[in-house]
């Protein structure tokens, strides 16, 4: 039975997402239902060792986030995903879900910003390469905003597939950093099915042949529901979108690297929302 691993820790339902409160208050009691179903188990992650941390951010880094109470989840945040990227490469789970306290897109080498602290999956790649020798991955980052941080520490990294929905289109010169523009694409959808619909399609027509190419060992989604209706980030989505993209992901995982698919919590505030978007995108993880 593949097994699908959720990945927590109890300070991300006190201090979740920094100063946008506590979003995943009602977590983990809102997946009682999916954890009733033994293909689902949850893990609590431990804090991540800072040697993994050095090897992507400065002592200085690292510091400036000490100092800073509002990361005071930050190293749990980590932990979370390196754990649920330690399962899936080892065989004990087909996918992960890692639900986290502080973001990690916005974190580059030295500064972080945006209601981010370290950089989780760029830490979990180095941990991956170290500890299991994998060397190529896809990140696909559907945050309303760019992943600055991310795109800074794996911009001359070409075992990294960079696949971001921003305000811009850019494509590096050898393919493997990309950019699409939302606003562009979803300025001819004029209902929320459509918006939707259109939103999801920028993944599966300009993601997905690029993934299939690139043939990583590891799909990252860098998965924010502040995209949503009504959240900070709001493009006039709803749930039907994130469930569309679990669906394209899960399937193109499943040709391209034996299913292995993380999928890391983004940006999002609202608690009503995270209870409403979250679980369904998990069952997808089980259900493809």
């Amino acid at each position: 039975m593949d097994k699908i691993i959720i990945t927590y820790h109890e300070s991300f339902s006190r201090r979740s997402y920094l100063t946008h409160g506590t979003r995943l208050s009602d977590f983990p009691a809102v997946l009682s239902e999916i954890l009733s179903d033994p293909r689902f188990e949850l893990e609590f992650a431990d804090a991540i060792e800072e040697k993994w941390i050095l090897k992507v951010h400065t002592k200085d880094h690292i510091e400036g986030v000490r100092r800073d109470h509002l990361c005071s989840t930050a190293w749990y945040s980590v932990g979370s995903v390196v754990t649920s990227a330690d399962m899936v490469m080892s065989g004990k789970a087909k996918r992960a879900f890692a639900l986290i306290g502080a973001g990690g897109h916005h974190a580059g080498r030295n500064y972080f910003w945006g209601y981010c602290c370290f950089n989780d999956v760029v830490i979990a790649i180095n941990y991956l390469r170290e500890c299991y020798g994998v060397e190529r991955f896809a990140i696909v980052d559907t945050d309303a905003h760019h992943g600055d941080g991310t795109r800074e520490l794996v911009r001359d990294d070409p075992g990294v597939l960079h696949c971001c929905i921003c305000s811009t289109n850019y494509s590096s010169k050898d393919g493997t950093k990309i950019d699409i523009s939302a606003f562009d694409v979803l300025a001819q959808a004029r209902d929320t099915p459509s918006r939707n619909q259109a939103y999801a399609q920028i993944v599966r027509q300009n993601f997905v042949p690029l993934i299939k190419d690139f043939c990583p060992q590891l799909i990252f989604w860098y998965f924010g529901f502040d995209t949503h209706q009504g959240d900070y980030g709001d493009l006039g989505l709803t749930h039907g979108a994130y469930i569309e993209i679990a669906k394209i992901l899960c399937k193109v995982a499943d040709e391209v690297c034996n299913g292995r698919l993380e999928v890391v919590l983004g940006g999002g505030s609202r608690r009503d929302l995270a209870n409403i978007v979250i679980p369904p995108v998990i069952k997808i993880l089980g259900n493809s």
